[in-house]
C-alpha cells in the first residue's frame, strides 16, 4: 500500500468542476457564525459535487482569511450566494421547486438512518452554533432531520454534521 500523490488522484480542474454535474443540492448556512466552519461547509460541498452554498444573515463571505484556512480554495470552485435572511433562502429554493428539509433536532424530525432519500431536489438548512434553524424557517420546511447521537453532547459541530449529512445524501442521488 501506498499512499497516492495529487496526481494520482486525478482530480478535475476548478473550470472542469464547475461544468461537471452536480447532485441537485442546495445547502443553506443559517446565520453561521464561524468563519472556519464555513469554510469547512465549501469544501464538503466541493468534496460531493454539491450544486450550491448559501450564506444568509451573518454568516461570512468570501474572501475572508478565516474561510480560506479550511476551504482551501473551494470557494473558487463551489457556486456560492448570499442572502440577508434564511427565510429568503428557503423561499427561493421553494420557488424554484426544492424539497426544504432542516437538520435539527424537533420533535418531528426524522433519525437520518431512517431516513429514504429520493432522487429529487432538495435544500438543506444547517442552523447557527447556538440556536440552530430559525424560528421563522420552520413553516417553509418539509421535513426535519437529525443525525442520532447516543453521547452526552446534545449535538455535533455544524461543520461536522454537514459532512455526515452530505454524504448520507449524495450516496441516494443522481446527479443532473
Amino acid at each position: 500500500m501506498k499512499k497516492l500523490s495529487l496526481e494520482e488522484l486525478g482530480r478535475p480542474s476548478v473550470e472542469e468542476f464547475q461544468n461537471q454535474e452536480k447532485h441537485r443540492v442546495i445547502v443553506i448556512l443559517d446565520n453561521v457564525r464561524s468563519a472556519l466552519n464555513v469554510g469547512s461547509f465549501f469544501r464538503t460541498c466541493d468534496a460531493f459535487a454539491i450544486e450550491a452554498l448559501w450564506l444568509t444573515g451573518i454568516t461570512a463571505t468570501p474572501p475572508n482569511r478565516e474561510i480560506q484556512k479550511t476551504a482551501i480554495g473551494a470557494t473558487e470552485s463551489v457556486t456560492w450566494k448570499h442572502f440577508g435572511t434564511t427565510l429568503e433562502a428557503v423561499q427561493h429554493a421553494k420557488d424554484l421547486g426544492y424539497y426544504a428539509i432542516g437538520i435539527e433536532q424537533t420533535t418531528a424530525s426524522k433519525h437520518l438512518n431512517e431516513v429514504n432519500v429520493n432522487d429529487r431536489s432538495m435544500v438543506l438548512v444547517f442552523g447557527n452554533e447556538v440556536n440552530g434553524v430559525s424560528e421563522e424557517v420552520f413553516p417553509l420546511l418539509d421535513e426535519c432531520w437529525e443525525i442520532p447521537q447516543s453521547g452526552t453532547k446534545h449535538s455535533l459541530n455544524v461543520s461536522v454534521c454537514g459532512g455526515i449529512v452530505l454524504w448520507f445524501c449524495v450516496q441516494g442521488l443522481r446527479k443532473v
